[in-house]
């Protein structure tokens, strides 16, 4: 797990957000590959082991879903249509299997994978979390793609579109979002892409 990346997210558990104290045992440059997670609200403490974070114990196994259309990172990276380096960018589900190609068009972007299909292998470039909810902070990320299935699992669509910042946009696939602060941009063979409104 990237070291900075610790400012951004928060206990899955049901309670305000809150900061998270990092303890860690094993590291690499900015990369932390062993050590601990703990919450100052809940107390709960949650394990980072060969660079992933486990906010549950047991990894929920989730299979990838067929390719619909013609999407790939390029699309994806238009659907975004994020300008210049910084910041991070969430992939839920199968959507992780964009990261390779979205490193390569976003050098200076952080790549989050939440609750990948299979072993994904932490690097510089990117961060592996497994979690019962997307972990991350309102207005955290500079964008989120919400893979199969968690685009059909209530509550991932909402927060996907709270952790972005506002003016940012929000991919999926599933349903669209029915969130107040949502602005649906477009949507077609099976994928949507709207834009967080409000402060």
């Amino acid at each position: 797990m990237f070291i900075e990346l610790t400012d951004h997210l928060r206990c899955p558990a049901d309670h305000a957000e809150s900061f998270r104290v990092l303890i860690t045992d094993e590291m690499t440059g900015r990369t932390v590959h062993r050590g601990v997670l703990g919450c100052p609200v809940c107390r709960r403490e949650y394990r980072i082991r060969q660079g992933v974070v486990h906010f549950m114990e047991e990894k929920e196994p989730v299979e990838p879903m067929p390719v619909v259309g013609r999407v790939d990172a390029g699309a994806i990276a238009a659907f975004l249509g994020l300008e210049g380096p910084g910041g991070y960018v969430a992939l839920v589900g199968d959507a992780a299997g964009f990261a390779a190609g979205l490193s390569r068009l976003w050098p200076g972007i952080h790549l989050v994978a939440v609750n990948p299909p299979w072993n994904s292998t932490p690097t510089d470039s990117l961060s592996v979390l497994e979690a019962p909810r997307l972990p991350v902070k309102t207005r955290a990320l500079r964008g989120v793609v919400l893979g199969a299935p968690y685009g059909q699992r209530p509550p991932w669509p909402d927060e996907a579109v709270q952790s972005v910042l506002p003016g940012l946009r929000a991919v999926g696939r599933g349903p669209v979002p029915e969130v107040a602060e949502f602005e649906l941009l477009g949507e077609a063979e099976g994928w949507w892409v709207g834009r967080r409104v409000g402060r």
